[in-house]
């Protein structure tokens, strides 16, 4: 019994280690070819960056392969990363050009398939969750119709909750030229919102 009493205790403590662990230091042991980092990295990033590129790409299996693709320049590059920004950012930053490079093979894509709804909060009630569906259709074909470059913004700052600076270094672009696009994606996105009956979504 005190066996499997000091085995929980271990395991609780390897738990609260890897929480307690930033992510500066996992790359750190990465870069050594720690595999247990690895993992705790990927666990830790792993739906943020499918849900990026998810936003870019819009397919699902081209999405999953993708991710695997920046985990695995994780763990070639770990000892390259300077931690001039969050490492959260370096991953999109590779996400990026990941998403890029494949949405460049397909010319022919149709920029208005973008039906990937929000799950719903099983609290609502089935009008609740209608309306809830409905809206975020609407919000999702409206960002759809902006321009890549704006329809990239509003989804770092508003869906990645990414710092103007943090956007800025993301794409490759002064924070002066990040503010305008947000401003002006705003804008048109308000605009397309109000034409559908919707507004203060993007106020």
């Amino acid at each position: 019994m005190q066996n499997v009493i000091a085995l929980n205790d271990a395991g609780r403590q390897g738990i609260l280690a890897a929480r307690a662990t930033t992510d500066e230091m996992l790359l750190v042991s990465i870069a050594s070819g720690d595999r247990t980092a690895m993992h705790t990295l990927y666990a830790r990033h792993n739906v943020r960056v499918y849900r990026f590129i998810l936003r870019m790409v819009r397919d699902t299996a081209t999405s999953e392969d993708l991710v695997s693709q920046v985990f695995l320049d994780v763990w070639r590059t770990a000892g390259q990363f300077e931690g001039r920004s969050q490492v959260s950012t370096w991953l999109l930053s590779i996400a990026r050009f990941k998403a890029l490079s494949a949405l460049r093979q397909r010319p022919h894509e149709d920029i208005d398939q973008n039906d990937v709804l929000e799950i719903v909060d099983g609290a609502d009630t089935p009008e609740q969750a209608l309306d809830r569906s409905r809206t975020s259709a609407i919000l999702r074909a409206c960002v759809a119709k902006l321009s890549p470059a704006h329809r990239e913004i509003i989804n770092l700052v508003y869906y990645h909750e990414k710092s103007v600076e943090e956007a800025g270094r993301i794409i490759g672009i002064p924070q002066s030229t990040v503010k305008t696009r947000m401003f002006y994606a705003r804008k048109q996105l308000a605009e397309l919102l109000k034409s559908h009956g919707v507004e203060n979504l993007a106020a």
